[in-house]
Order: C-alpha cells, then structure tokens, then sequence
C-alpha cells in the first residue's frame, strides 16, 4: 500500500526534447493555432454552408472534433513544458493524458472506416444511399465511433494503473503514452503489451482492412463507370479521405508498433510529433485542398465576409 501510495505521488519526467528553447515553444504554438483554426473552419463551413449537409461531411466535422480533442490533450502541455529547465508530468496528469489520447485514436480508426463505408455506399450503392446512411444511421454511427474509442482507452489505462515504477521515472518521450509509459515500469507489463498487440488488431488493422474493402469495392464499381466524367467526379470525392487514411495508420503504425529493438530518441520524438500534432493539423488542409464542395464552400464564406466588410 505504501508503494502504491508513493506512485500516486510521483512525477514522470518527459525526455522527448531538450527543453528550455524559445523556438520549440513557437513551433508547437503555431502548429495548434493552425489545427485550432483549420479544423474550427471545417466546423463551421459544415454547420452553415447548406451544400454541406451530407453524411459525409457529418462525419468529417466529427474527424475535426476528433483532431482538435489529439492536439488538445498533448500540445498545451508541451508548451507549459517548452521553457522550463525540466520537463515533468504528474502521475494523474500522465493518467489523464494517455486516457484521451487513445480514446481520440481508437475513435478516429473507427471514423475513418465508417468514413469509408459512407463513400462506398454513395458510388457502389446509390438507389440505397439515403437509407443506408440516413441521419439517425449516422448518428449512432459516430456516437458508437467515440464510445468504442473510449472504452478501448480505458482498458489501458486501468492496465497502466497497476503498474508501479521504481525511483525517478522518465519517459524518453514528449507526452504520455502506454509505449514509453510500458519501458519504465518495474512491475508485470505482460498484461498491458497483450492488450496493446490486441488493439492493434481490433481498433486499428480492423478499420484499416474495411476501409481497404471498401475502396476495392469503390475501384471495381468506378472502372466499370461508362462515362469519364462520373469516374472523375467519384475519385475526386475520395481522394482526400484516402490521403488522410494514409497520413493517420502510417503514422500510427510507427507509433505503436516499433521495431523490438526501437527507435532512437530523435527518431522516436519524430514520430511522436507527426502522429500526434501534425497530422491534426494537415486533415483540413487536405480536405480543403482536394475536395471541391469544401474549396467552394470557403471561397462562398470568405466573398461574404468581404461583402460584409465593404
């Protein structure tokens, strides 16, 4: 009891970077104002523009939820962190941290496979569309979406609070995680590696060959299209969900399935960054980029703004 007492107590200390620099502090504040202000206009676009009201864009304001939530619970600690001489973290705000870190990923693997689905529904199937994806369909969809998201984050971190650590624990790492969390512990982690090879299975190469699934589907029913135009108008609708499918499971594949003998400290630092804060950032410009609704959407919003403005 007096050892449990004692980890409650206790302060991790985060390696990830060398703190004390001006520019880290600058870096990670410019790259969460841009997702704070990329994924808010993605919000708002969705929620005033009328074309905009379809189940896809239902679910991409979720996934804009979604990167808002990732960067939320790990940047605004880091920048507390950036200009101090020590980078620390208490027990219940490592707890805390990893708890909705990887409730927001089990989540968006999820979302982005109902994402998928959506898309196969609207090309392969589009007599049934309106039925399949009605809006009481979607909203148990992306409700089941955050629920399955959290219920797998908190199978880990009850796992994470049995374990007990030994003298000053650091984390070569630049938040909390179960991966860094599981090299520091001085107790049993079989349990918890069993459930992070486990969710790896579920939560992410699950979602990840439905959304593969669907898009074979989408390419047999697109190469069969007579008209060139109709195969344009669909790819064009997918592309971006299929680079932001690609960004998210690349990244986190490096993330929690690491080579047994791991990375180095820069290189684990690297991936860190790009899974968890960059890649909230980039969705938006993604999907403002290569989606033409959204591009018109914005051109729309921003003419009205100068109307109003003159």
């Amino acid at each position: 009891m007096a050892g449990e007492n004692q980890t409650h107590k206790m302060e991790f200390v985060l390696l990830g970077f060398s703190h004390g620099q001006p520019f880290l502090f600058v870096l990670f504040l410019a790259i969460y104002l841009a997702t704070l202000l990329g994924n808010s206009a993605i919000l708002t676009l969705v929620s005033l523009d009328p074309h905009l009201q379809s189940p896809m864009y239902f679910f991409l304001s979720h996934l804009s939820c979604l990167d808002i939530c990732y960067s939320s619970v790990t940047v605004p600690k880091i920048l507390a962190n950036a200009l101090r001489p020590q980078a620390t973290i208490s027990y219940q705000g490592c707890l805390a941290q990893m708890f909705f870190l990887m409730g927001c990923a089990g989540a968006e693997c999820a979302l982005l496979a109902v994402m998928a689905y959506d898309r196969y529904a609207a090309i392969c199937q589009p007599l049934h569309y309106t039925h399949a994806m009605s809006r009481g369909v979607c909203a148990v969809a992306a409700t089941s979406c955050w629920l399955w998201g959290m219920l797998d984050s908190a199978v880990h971190t009850l796992l994470a609070s049995r374990l007990s650590f030994c003298g000053v624990a650091q984390l070569q790492h630049i938040f909390c995680d179960v991966p860094p969390l599981l090299r520091v512990a001085c107790s049993n982690t079989r349990p918890s590696e069993v459930a992070l090879h486990a969710a790896s299975v579920f939560v992410g190469l699950s979602p990840f060959l439905l959304i593969v699934i669907s898009y074979l589907r989408i390419l047999a029913t697109v190469l069969g299209m007579p008209m060139a135009t109709g195969r344009h108008k669909a790819f064009s609708t997918c592309s971006a969900h299929l680079l932001v499918v690609a960004l998210y499971f690349v990244t986190a594949n490096l993330n929690y399935n690491r080579p047994s003998s791991g990375y180095s400290p820069a290189a684990d630092t690297l991936v860190s960054t790009l899974y968890c804060i960059v890649t909230p950032m980039l969705n938006p410009l993604i999907y403002s980029l290569r989606n033409q609704e959204v591009r018109g959407a914005l051109r729309k919003a921003v003419r009205g703004r100068g109307t109003l403005g003159s």
